[in-house]
């Protein structure tokens, strides 16, 4: 994942939401709760870090799925002065029979400017692809109509197995509930841990879902009666600096390592070792932003170990060095 600066823009960044005809209204509520939400310090007091505008390809109503409609007061010119453009789905994609972008969409995107970060939503990513924004990159879109995407942008790198993906200045999300993980995400990659993590509590979400989760988990709720691996995740999260084993981590659900492993997989969409290791580079971060320990104590407190081991998991996780990643947040916490 690559790292953004923010520091060529101005503290308060400018998101343009594209709503189509026939869109989820769900998916514009996530995008202006969450990047809403956002507030230089951390706090519900600080200074909005995010300005949301929502345009369509025609200023007016605008059709939703639902029984109402959206009335839009911005068209497509709100586009050329954003900082994100995040694409929403729209029932139209799931008819989408050729590759070809629209005209009143390719005289939109003409507007967006050079460095523009552009993301989508669900279907959404249709859109970006058919504006070749997503040509030999990695991408991926709502699982249901992954063989119709596939079959349509053979040049784009599908994974309909993860909730997104990070291509740094273009990037996808699966279905609407993966938009929140979406704009969490962003949200910590332009202003950190700690913003993001507010965000999270004040919306009442899980405040970071790793992008290669699947998005299709086959036991996300388990039944009254089944065994959960919930304890066990809770047991490990609280001993994050401790050596933790996976035979540990099955004891404490009264498993056997095999059955904790397929479980915890069903329930999680990853195994129990590499989520334990995203819980530790998450630690990482947040140490990184909020205390002065040295590299080397940050990687033992996180329990990884050692500062050689913080770098390489650090920098597949993110993209950059632990002290890169301090030094730029240290840089914006300055200009908050």
């Amino acid at each position: 994942m690559a790292m953004r600066s923010v520091f060529s823009r101005p503290v308060r960044h400018r998101v343009a939401v594209l709503a189509r005809e026939m869109t989820l209204p769900i998916e514009l509520g996530i995008v202006h709760q969450v990047f809403g939400q956002a507030r230089a310090g951390a706090s519900a007091a600080g200074e909005p870090l995010y300005e949301v505008v929502t345009c369509a390809l025609r200023p007016g109503a605008v059709r939703t799925d639902g029984d109402f409609t959206v009335n839009v007061e911005h068209g497509p010119e709100a586009l050329a002065e954003a900082d994100t453009v995040i694409v929403l789905s729209s029932y139209e994609d799931y008819e989408q029979r050729d590759a070809a972008l629209s005209a009143p969409l390719a005289g939109a995107f003409a507007r967006i400017r050079p460095g523009t970060r552009v993301a989508s939503i669900c279907t959404g990513a249709f859109v970006l692809a058919s504006a070749g924004l997503l040509d030999g990159r990695l991408a991926t879109t709502h699982w249901r109509y992954a063989d119709r995407f596939a079959r349509l942008f053979p040049q784009v790198e599908l994974d309909a197995n993860v909730l997104y993906a990070d291509g740094g200045d273009v990037l996808t999300s699966a279905g609407c509930a993966a938009g929140i993980d979406l704009c969490l995400h962003m949200i910590r990659r332009d202003f950190g841990m700690a913003v993001a993590n507010d965000v999270a509590r004040r919306t009442v979400v899980p405040p970071h879902r790793e992008g290669g989760q699947a998005q299709y988990v086959r036991h996300p709720v388990p039944e009254p009666s089944s065994p959960s691996t919930a304890a066990a995740r809770e047991w490990a999260l609280r001993r994050l600096g401790e050596p933790v084993t996976l035979a540990q981590m099955a004891a404490k659900e009264a498993m056997s390592v095999r059955t904790f492993t397929r479980r915890f997989r069903d329930e999680v969409g990853t195994t129990p070792m590499t989520w334990l290791t995203q819980q530790r580079v998450e630690r990482a971060r947040e140490l990184l932003e909020e205390s002065d320990l040295p590299v080397d104590q940050v990687a033992e407190r996180a329990g990884l170990g050692t500062a050689a081991n913080l770098r390489k998991h650090f920098h597949a996780a993110v993209g950059t060095s632990p002290s890169a990643y301090r030094a730029t947040y240290r840089a914006l916490d300055a200009v908050a």
